[in-house]
């Protein structure tokens, strides 16, 4: 009897236990269950928010490759302080700004500093700032596309920022720079039930659909990351990052985690699921309520629980019935809320993905592994001229491939549809259904599906039809400018040529005028040596051309060892008449006009004379005895100072910056070239010409010329 009874109480303890794992397996397969239909649901939210962002980043991505290559741009690095070409650059700044929908647009030169920005004009511009310590300028000025995320130095306020090298002849002359707001995101994630966390590379939260969880860390951040982020100001003052209030668990062949947390003041079990972004350096984590998952486990437990007690208590099914009835209306109830539910959840998904797909400008194509069109999006439509229902099952040749490129074309999706696609994409000329030419550059990656199933390819098709058409326009505009820099080069020769004569001529004119009066009276010794001035004179003027080849050809100069004194005395001697007959006195103050230099002599010769006799020129006014031109001769260490000096009115400060520039005199009858053919001259001997008032009224001109070791 005893060991009936001990059989018994073991076969009803076996009995319950089994009853035990049955109803604890169920409630766990349940839950597994559910957690497997969250995984996938989480993956296409994942999908779609990745989409989003890189849809954001792809939008703006081109503008600082096109901006960069603007000629407005390329030429405000090299000429920075050009008002009117700043003033342009803004505006086209601004115009791209309000196009695109950036949040602005910026140029810096190499030394971090901004030189033109869309919001020029705004109490926080750009303009003026430095932003040499920011890694997307470092990364940009090595060449690099540069990429990065933080606070706004200027606004304070957070951004996306991407740059690209300016380059002029491959040599990069500054940055132009795009910063795109992601508030807009947040602020869609917020409205969301559940919460959207996106973290950079060091783990700290910069984006959240919870504002208590910004700027907190998913574990304690290094200290040398700290010094690079404090470094680079990427979140502004901030020196410390909390740890978030997280505690992860993993969720078992999901590929997610759980999350204990607190959100708003009330304690949450989430379900979270992280995707990277290595393109960008950051991970996406979205996140759904585990709230359905205990639901379906209780009542899982519910229902095995039930079912146990019927075999178990089948004697008392009659009772139970009613009650029976009502629990599995209930839960049918439930379970039909809970389908409807996951109904909405999911058209909302659709609908919402569908909805950032539409707004997207590239064109998105899918083709299946035979080369059938089985999805595209309104601007690959508007970018071919054809409706989805006229590209849907179409195979190649495809409708809007251009009739002169078939066979290419065809090699090119050959190469993609056997998996041999350059991940740098490549160009392609398509055929729009009104017949116009579109230039396209088409990126493809392999469509894989949520179970890892390679389904065809999908290409991204970018317009760059504008950009090759600028580019072709800056070509044309090039070739223009060089043909009128050849024209003006030309021009300017001849004027320097006829300025440079006039001096030997006018000199011939007066000795021949002497010579014609020597010989009426009968001066023959005198006949003689002015017969000898006009061929030394004509001597000059052949001189002259040859040196005024000498620009045309640099290595026609005649440089050699003189002393200056010689060439000073020289010039002195020929304007000597002219002098006189003006009643002005050349007063020679020649302290060191022995040491020894390397030059041409004519030429040198020539900037005497045009100095003297312009300073004769601006005493024309002047009482008599006041007409004295001083002219100073003097070493300076190196160098040999030479000023001509003059007491006629002086030069006004508005003209002393033009003064040498080409074609500016203020003579009635003057060409304007005079002063600036001398700075040229003598720059090419090693040396500089300056302007200053004199002391007591007049003006000085001096230049320089190295002494030969």
């Amino acid at each position: 009897m005893l060991a009936w009874f001990n059989a018994r109480h073991w076969r009803r303890l076996l009995t319950l236990a089994g009853a035990l794992v049955l109803i604890v397996a169920s409630g766990n397969w349940a839950a597994q269950h559910e957690l497997q239909s969250k995984t996938v649901a989480l993956r296409q939210a994942a999908a779609a928010h990745v989409l989003g962002l890189r849809g954001l980043v792809e939008k703006h991505d081109f503008l600082p490759y096109a901006a960069a290559r603007h000629p407005d741009v390329q030429a405000l690095l090299s000429t920075p302080h050009d008002a009117a070409l700043q003033r342009r650059v803004n505006a086209y700044f601004a115009d791209l700004q309000r196009t695109t929908g950036a949040a602005a647009l910026f140029l810096i030169d190499r030394a971090g500093l901004t030189l033109a920005a869309s919001n020029w004009q705004l109490p926080s511009s750009f303009v003026g700032e430095s932003y040499r310590q920011r890694p997307y300028f470092e990364n940009a000025l090595q060449g690099q596309r540069g990429l990065f995320y933080g606070l706004g130095l200027t606004t304070g306020q957070s951004g996306l920022f991407i740059a690209e090298a300016v380059r002029v002849h491959g040599v990069i002359l500054g940055v132009v720079a795009v910063k795109i707001s992601l508030e807009p995101l947040q602020a869609a994630w917020m409205r969301g039930s559940d919460p959207v966390v996106l973290r950079d590379g060091h783990g700290i939260v910069f984006l959240s659909a919870v504002p208590e969880w910004l700027f907190h860390s998913i574990q304690p951040v290094s200290a040398a990351d700290l010094r690079w982020i404090g470094s680079h100001r990427q979140y502004g003052s901030r020196e410390r990052f909390a740890v978030l209030p997280w505690r992860r668990e993993p969720a078992a062949d999901t590929g997610g985690f759980v999350l204990h947390t607190t959100v708003q003041g009330q304690r949450r079990e989430l379900f979270a699921l992280d995707t990277p972004l290595p393109e960008l350096g950051w991970t996406l984590t979205v996140t759904t309520d585990m709230k359905e998952v205990v639901q379906a486990r209780q009542a899982a437990l519910m229902l095995s629980a039930l079912a146990v007690a019927l075999l178990l208590l089948g004697i008392l099914y009659w009772q139970l019935r009613e009650k029976r009835f009502v629990e599995q209306r209930a839960a049918r109830l439930e379970l039909e809320r809970r389908v409807e539910e996951r109904t909405r959840d999911l058209e909302e998904a659709h609908s919402f993905r569908k909805a950032m797909e539409d707004s997207l400008l590239v064109g998105m194509r899918a083709r299946d592994a035979a080369g059938t069109i089985i999805y595209v999006n309104p601007a690959l439509c508007a970018m071919v001229g054809y409706t989805a229902e006229e590209l849907l099952g179409r195979r190649p040749p495809y409708p809007y491939w251009h009739p002169d490129d078939l066979e290419k074309q065809a090699r090119e999706s050959d190469e993609v549809l056997q998996g041999r696609a350059t991940p740098q994409g490549f160009e392609s000329r398509i055929r729009h259904k009104d017949g116009r030419d579109v230039i396209t550059m088409v990126y493809t990656a392999p469509l894989v599906d949520a179970q890892g199933v390679h389904r065809g390819w999908m290409s991204s098709v970018v317009d760059i039809t504008a950009q090759k058409q600028a580019e072709a326009r800056q070509r044309d505009q090039e070739l223009r400018l060089a043909r009128s820099a050849r024209l003006a080069s030309v021009g300017e020769m001849a004027s320097t040529l006829a300025h440079e004569l006039n001096q030997p001529l006018m000199a011939l004119s007066n000795f021949a005028i002497a010579a014609r009066a020597l010989a009426a009276q009968g001066a023959t010794d005198m006949l003689a040596g002015t017969l000898d001035e006009i061929v030394e004179q004509s001597r000059r003027a052949s001189e002259i051309v040859k040196r005024v080849r000498v620009f045309i050809n640099p290595q026609r100069a005649h440089y050699e060892s003189l002393r200056m004194e010689n060439v000073i005395s020289h010039a002195a001697l020929l304007l000597k008449p002219e002098l006189q007959r003006h009643g002005v006195q050349l007063q020679l103050l020649l302290d060191d006009a022995a040491a020894p230099v390397r030059g041409d002599t004519v030429l040198l010769e020539q900037v005497l004379v045009n100095l003297i006799h312009n300073a004769l020129h601006a005493m024309q006014g002047q009482p008599a005895p006041c007409r004295t031109i001083t002219l100073t001769c003097q070493r300076v260490e190196q160098l040999v100072s030479i000023s001509v000096a003059d007491s006629g009115p002086g030069i006004p400060p508005e003209q002393r910056e033009q003064i040498f520039a080409p074609f500016f005199t203020t003579k009635p009858d003057g060409l304007g070239l005079g002063l600036n053919i001398c700075r040229t001259i003598i720059e090419a001997h090693g040396g500089a010409m300056t302007v200053d008032d004199r002391a007591g009224g007049g003006a000085v001109f001096t230049f320089t010329l190295p002494v030969e070791p």
